[in-house]
């Protein structure tokens, strides 16, 4: 197979899933359970947070031109209006001041450029005080506030390099402990480092070194065994390294995850345990394939941008530009 046939694949399962993402874009819509101080913050904000970063991620990896960018800032459009354009963010503000899901889901819209001053200056206020600074959390969800923080324009002392090396990955692990927990780990401390695929250059070359070796075997061990939603994860981190990942591998993974992908475009979280789904090949409920579904059209974007410009040529962070929320949708 040719590259222009492997991107035009992996293209597909792109198209494919944002289609079905757009077909269900009010399964992502805010109810008022979403501003109570018991709401369901996962199946509320998470699942919006996580519709606007994969969006942010495929506009930045594609060409205004490109379908797949007008989807997506289609979709981006409409969960930036379910935050009241921003002004609910203040909203959550009052209800939980040192929450932090707020301003990790606010800061993807503000990478974007949709911005909400009053926010801003709520939650710079609140970032001051020893209360938000000392809030225990594991390394990983640190270093994902810190990114959240300078995505928002807020800037404190408490080092990256510091909260990295107190992660999994960051430690550098014996390989044979990587298991599904230590997976997702590591794939969101990649995501963090680079902001989400924007800065490959700023994974540190031993990490880099580390994933280069033990990611391939990793990523294959989990399509062995039908973890569709890591599997995804894991492309995102092969797609966001400073050097790229074998085209053999990764047409094999492509292979496997057309595969997988429903006739709706939905990609299930696993895949089915034979021993108790009697149906053949269930089409997934929403709360069981949209995060998946999602993770296969940002993996699906990154991939084929990756192997369209090769590995000489600059990430999206050389030409991207940044304009505040004017009203419209950032390009």
């Amino acid at each position: 197979m040719t590259a222009a046939a492997d991107v035009e694949r992996i293209r597909g399962v792109a198209a494919a899933a944002l289609a079905w993402t757009g077909e269900h874009r009010a399964d992502f819509a805010l109810g008022e359970e979403a501003f109570t101080a018991e709401g369901p913050v996962d199946l509320t904000w998470k699942p919006l947070g996580e519709l606007a970063q994969t969006c942010v991620g495929v506009r930045r990896r594609t060409p205004r031109s490109d379908p797949l960018h007008a989807c997506a800032s289609d979709l981006l459009a409409f969960a930036w209006r379910q935050t009241g354009r921003g002004e609910l963010f203040l909203r959550l503000q009052e209800l939980e001041p040192f929450a932090t899901y707020p301003l990790e889901v606010y800061s993807v819209f503000a990478g974007a450029g949709f911005r909400h001053a009053g926010y801003e200056a709520a939650a710079a206020t609140v970032a001051r005080t020893r209360g938000w600074r000392l809030t225990e959390q594991e390394p990983t969800r640190r270093l994902g506030l810190l990114n959240a923080e300078r995505r928002s324009g807020i800037h404190r002392q408490e080092r990256v390099a510091h909260a990295l090396r107190r992660t999994w990955l960051g430690g550098l692990p014996e390989p044979w402990a990587f298991e599904r927990a230590a997976g997702y780990a590591l794939t969101h401390v990649v995501f963090h480092l680079t902001d989400w695929g924007r800065r490959e250059e700023d994974v540190p070359a031993d990490l880099a070194d580390y994933l280069s070796d033990w990611l391939p075997p990793w990523l294959d061990t989990c399509l062995d065994a039908g973890l569709w939603d890591l599997g995804c994860e894991l492309l995102i981190v092969a797609a966001s390294l400073p050097r790229p990942t074998d085209t053999a591998l990764l047409r094999d993974a492509w292979a496997r995850l057309v595969h997988a992908q429903h006739d709706s475009g939905a990609v299930p979280l696993t895949a089915p345990d034979p021993a108790r789904d009697t149906a053949a090949d269930p089409d997934p409920g929403f709360v069981h394939c949209y995060h998946s579904t999602l993770m296969a059209a940002f993996a699906a974007a990154l991939s084929a941008d990756r192997l369209t410009r090769g590995p000489d040529r600059p990430g999206p962070r050389a030409a991207e530009t940044r304009t505040r929320y004017g009203g419209g949708v950032p390009g």
